[in-house]
This record gives C-alpha cells, structure tokens and sequence, in this order.
C-alpha cells in the first residue's frame, strides 16, 4: 500500500508543531545547535522552564516501533521523540517531532505478525539506504533531550508513552547493546497515557482515547512511530491542561521529604 512505503522517504525528520499560545516558533535546524550558540541563549530567553512542574523531569514523548515484544531479541526499527514546551499561560503543547528510520541490529528477531501490524518491511531497498544503526539514531535523540533539559531546568528525562513500559524496556535493551553510559531518561518511571486517558476519558486504547479527546484519528497513518508519537504528545498536553485549567497544581504545597 503507498501509504506505508511513503513513511520510508526521509530518515531523520523535524516537525515544528505550531501553535496559537505558544510565545515564539523557532525553526532551528535538527541537530545544528553547537554552532549557533546566540539561538539557544535567545531561546533559553523565551522560552517558559518546565522543571518544576513535574519535579525536576523533563516529559519527552516517545513511540517505538519494533519487530516484536521482546526487547532483548527483537529489532527496533522506528523510534520518534516529540519535545514539549510551555506557553506564555503555563500550559503545555507539543513543540517538535524528530523521527528515525533504525536498521535491525545483528542477530535481531523480526516477527512477521508484528511487521503485518506496523506495515514495516526491513528489506525495502530504500528504507536499508537511509535507515540508521542503533547508536546514531540514540546519539542524536539523547543529545536533542539534553538540550531541552538545560533550556527547560530539568535534571532528568522522563518518557511519556502509550504503554509506556514497552517503549522504555526498548530504548534500555538498545542503551544497554550499544553500551551507552549517559541515559538521560529515567531507567523505570514513566507517565503512561493509558493510565491518564482511562481517568479521563473511560479509554484505553489510544485510537479511542485520541477521539474521546477531541482529535481526529487516521487509521491508515497508525504505527507508523511519529503518528503515533504526536497522536500521544496530542493526548498528553490535552490532559495534563485540562487538569491545570480546572483543578490547577499553582497552589499544591511541595511536601518535605521527610
């Protein structure tokens, strides 16, 4: 189907994602920041620090598409980030997308009924040209991370996902094959959209939950990772702002750690 081959174009992609509330879009190139130092002190100007909203962590929003369930044998093949960003009122919005095509690792099982899921086929010639090796596509993701943590005053990352264990049991196996010693994501805490959309929405499922949210849904465009991811990132900002506007946290007192 063209729909699926078409998500095979571009490797490595960057989506601002505007929005009305938001102070300043700034369109940076991907990974183009240790040269341009004056746009990082402008935009850590601009922009409103998260960290201490959700106690010094930073939500980054991640899906995975692999080629099956278990992390320790199955290939990871797509992986997607969306960053999040505060507007000039305290609530949160989607402000990036970054998407990476990733080549099967040695030795990686691929299960054919989890490819018939996510329409993915690792042998397209197409995709094995641009697909990128499990390190550069982590290198890349967890310097873009630490970025966001320093412009937002967060000491650690934090994922958000959509049955969230499955994408950070991924991202740790990946982390721990290419040996990788500065993880910024934190190693088993979470938010988890199944567990806020079924407090809010009486839904699990994400397609049900992105709709009882309000959002439209396409099903054709669904497992594909950065669908997916800014579909969450969508559901995510949509709860935790709704939250704030009619319960609010300005007022919740920090307790001690006593």
């Amino acid at each position: 189907m063209i729909f699926l081959n078409l998500r095979y174009l571009c490797n490595l992609r960057i989506y601002p994602v505007s929005s009305p509330s938001m102070t300043q879009e700034l369109n940076n190139p991907l990974l183009n920041t240790s040269d341009k130092e004056s746009d990082d002190a402008v935009e850590a100007n601009i922009i409103a620090p998260m960290g201490g909203r959700f106690r010094g962590f930073l939500p980054v929003v991640i899906d995975m598409e692999t080629g099956g369930f278990n992390h320790h044998t199955d290939a990871l093949l797509e992986v997607a980030a969306v960053t999040l960003r505060f507007d000039e009122e305290g609530f949160i919005h989607p402000h990036k997308t970054y998407g990476w095509h990733v080549a099967p690792f040695e030795g990686s099982n691929l299960e054919p009924a989890s490819l018939e899921v996510n329409g993915i086929d690792p042998d397209l010639p197409f995709r094995q040209a641009i697909a990128v090796d499990e390190k550069k596509c982590l290198d890349e993701l967890f310097g873009i991370v630490r970025k966001e943590m320093k412009l937002n005053k967060c000491k650690r990352a934090i994922l958000v996902g959509h049955n969230a264990a499955f994408d950070l049991n991924f991202l740790n196996a990946a982390v721990e094959r290419i040996k990788k010693k500065r993880n910024p994501f934190h190693p088993f805490s979470t938010f988890d959209t199944v567990t806020l959309a079924a407090m809010a929405y009486r839904q699990t499922v994400l397609a049900r939950s992105v709709k009882a949210a309000g959002f439209d849904w396409d099903a054709s465009e669904a497992h594909s990772a950065v669908y997916d991811t800014e579909k969450t990132a969508d559901l995510y900002c949509n709860i935790i702002n709704q939250w704030e506007a009619n319960i609010g946290t300005k007022d919740v007192k920090s307790p001690s750690d006593d």
